[in-house]
């Protein structure tokens, strides 16, 4: 290692050599230090959350294929088991922000291997539902088991959203989106796992072998994963401190700036985490939408089932796509995150134009192939929504005064695991309704119309934000030049790590 890697020039060469590294501690590259790859450490923990993430997917919606004839055998009706489904997303709503707020507490590790040991004890739970014959108890039993397999992946997801921030700081983006697309591949392939299971043994094979697969991953990663010892902020040298010792008694108090509760209604009272929670929960919605009204939009083809459920993979298998490209043009400031989030409410208002198709093309038929291609666009919209928008809120939260540490990243990792669920509990109730109503063609104008909204509401605060910053620039230009540099600067990098990046979004520094 080259002499001068990793001295600070305003405080001087180390005194002892840099230790070699540690797999036990995270190593957190600056732009001055940072290799090209992943380290080791990195790898461990990208080729295992991957691998989880996988397998917790396909434990989630593996039933879809026979769990509705094994609950109506029992005497359950549709509207029934329907709330057996949502009550998942609904539970993962309401206990992610939980997580979130005391995941510094309970340890992101702990919280991680814990949900999803819970995880895989349910799906062995869920497999023996078979053996009760009871309509009631069949029903009761299904609701919490579903609860707390929910509360399981609900910890696991959080806990790994906040460990990717801390873990892969400088490309939190294209990390992020890679598990991602573990976990909806996951998705895509859990349903043909399940039945494909559940045609070889029964009920009760599908839940007992990815149980298993969960299980036995959730022990491997309890041994191979190393402690994790996030380095406390009082070891750090930040910016903050920096501008304290240059400016001395003039500095000004950030923690004034910080809210006065670092907590989920401080973050959602942050213009930019509260839109990008908004189009979190658009974008899951539309996806729950798809999933509760696309077949009976569809079913006038007669299409077999294994070309129905190819259909379904088209607009899962293009975010899988799309999710990893967007993370990568995000670290690479390529594309900024809200363009990317303009553009990915756009592709999805317009995929319905052509999925429908849109009621104002009364001349044109709904066409099979034309569908497709609008399931196409969807998919890849929202990719270029899901990413950008946990990016962004990661960015917005440290420079809105939030401390630089477990406790943000796990609180803004609650907030989109809670959004996203949210979403995905509202959108298949709505999409019912809707297609109940007045059909696919003219209930999708009405999430078309939602996303559109978004990007009006995206565009007014970059709008906001532009005159913030004149308003901003103009008062500093009226400084004494001797602290307006530092003055400025100082005030926008206040609480955020210098040369980190958060995708498109990074602090700059004068000094």
């Amino acid at each position: 290692m080259v002499a001068s890697e990793g001295m600070d020039p305003a405080l001087g060469p180390p005194a002892t050599p840099p230790p070699s590294p540690d797999l036990s501690r995270p190593s957190h590259a600056t732009p001055a230090t940072k290799q090209s790859g992943f380290s080791r450490r990195q790898w461990i923990f990208a080729c295992v959350f991957g691998t989880l993430h996988f397998a917790s997917a396909a434990c989630i919606s593996l039933q879809a294929p026979f769990y509705p004839e094994e609950a109506e055998s029992k005497g359950i009706s549709p509207s029934q088991y329907g709330f057996v489904f949502g009550v998942f997303e609904l539970t993962q709503f309401l206990s992610s922000p939980f997580f979130g707020k005391y995941l510094e507490t309970l340890g992101p590790l702990f919280t991680y291997n814990a949900g999803i040991f819970v995880a895989a004890v349910c799906s062995f739970l869920f497999g023996l539902l078979d053996l009760i014959w009871k309509s009631e108890d069949f029903l009761i039993l299904s609701f919490a088991v579903r609860i707390v397999e929910a509360l399981g992946t609900s910890a696991s997801v959080t806990a790994s959203f906040t460990i990717i921030a801390i873990e892969f700081p400088e490309t939190v983006a294209t990390t992020f989106a890679t598990l991602e697309t573990f976990f909806g591949l996951g998705l895509i392939a859990g349903p043909t796992i399940g039945g494909f299971l559940y045609q070889v043994g029964g009920y009760k094979t599908p839940f007992i072998v990815m149980g298993g697969i969960l299980l036995t991953a959730a022990a491997v990663t309890y041994v191979i994963l190393p402690d994790f010892n996030h380095p406390s902020s009082n070891n750090r040298v930040t910016q903050t401190d920096r501008c304290d010792s240059e400016m001395g008694s003039k500095a000004p108090n950030f923690d004034s700036l910080r809210p006065s509760k670092d907590g989920i209604f401080a973050a959602l009272s942050i213009p930019s985490i509260f839109i990008d929670c908004l189009s979190i929960s658009a974008s899951s919605l539309s996806l729950g939408f798809i999933a509760a009204t696309l077949e009976p939009h569809l079913r006038q083809f007669s299409l077999l089932p294994s070309i129905m459920g190819a259909v379904f993979v088209v607009n899962g298998g293009f975010y899988a796509f799309s999710a990893p490209l967007v993370g990568r043009l995000c670290d690479n400031k390529v594309l900024s995150a809200s363009t990317a989030l303009c553009l990915g409410h756009a592709f999805v208002a317009v995929s319905y134009f052509a999925t429908g198709p849109a009621p104002f093309f009364p001349e044109l038929p709904t066409i099979l192939w034309l569908s497709i291609c609008g399931l196409i666009i969807h998919g890849i919209g929202t990719g270029f929504i899901l990413v950008p928008a946990f990016v962004d809120g990661m960015a917005s939260a440290l420079s809105g005064g939030f401390p630089d540490g477990i406790s943000t990243y796990s609180l803004v990792s609650g907030l989109w695991a809670s959004s996203f669920a949210f979403g995905a509990f509202a959108g298949p109730s709505i999409g019912g309704l809707l297609f109940d109503a007045v059909g696919f063609r003219n209930g999708s104008m009405v999430v078309s119309s939602m996303h559109t909204l978004c990007i009006l509401v995206h565009l007014f605060h970059h709008f906001i934000k532009k005159l913030e910053k004149h308003h901003r620039d103009t008062h500093s230009n009226q400084l004494p030049s001797s602290s307006s540099g530092i003055h400025s600067n100082c005030l926008l990098v206040a609480s955020t790590k210098k040369g980190k990046t958060y995708g498109s979004i990074s602090d700059s520094t004068l000094f």
